[in-house]
């Protein structure tokens, strides 16, 4: 039983550090700009930014659509670079059967940018 414990013990310490370290990064910047005084809030600090919306309104209105456009054609093209980047380090080793799949996968692409131009998802009024 004890030695159970004790195969068990470095990840329990592992566990402890993390979690001293993760409570340190978030509430010891909060503690130190209280002290400092740099914890001062107004209107402007509080006030929305990146969204654009109010964040405490109705939680039952209606987003624009085109925030979830883009959204989604924002993970798709990121998604195509991750893909991208380690089959061009990988390219001498992996044949024609690698350059082609990818050739399909950059066409599909390719067509689903053009059909969202097409349609105005990449509008922004």
């Amino acid at each position: 039983m004890a030695s159970v414990a004790a195969d068990y013990l470095p990840i329990l310490l592992f566990l402890a550090v993390a979690l001293a370290l993760s409570v340190a990064f978030v509430f010891a910047p909060m503690a130190i700009s209280r002290v400092t005084g740099a914890h001062q809030p107004n209107p402007e600090k509080l006030s929305e930014y990146e969204c654009g919306f109010p964040a405490f309104e109705d939680s039952r209105d209606q987003f624009d659509v085109r925030f979830y456009l883009v959204a989604i054609l924002f993970i798709i093209f990121d998604l195509e670079a991750a893909f991208l980047f380690p089959w061009a380090v990988t390219l001498m080793g992996t044949g024609w059967a690698s350059w082609i799949a990818m050739m399909i996968f950059l066409t599909e692409l390719t067509l689903g940018l053009v059909y969202a131009w097409q349609k105005g998802a990449l509008e922004w009024e």
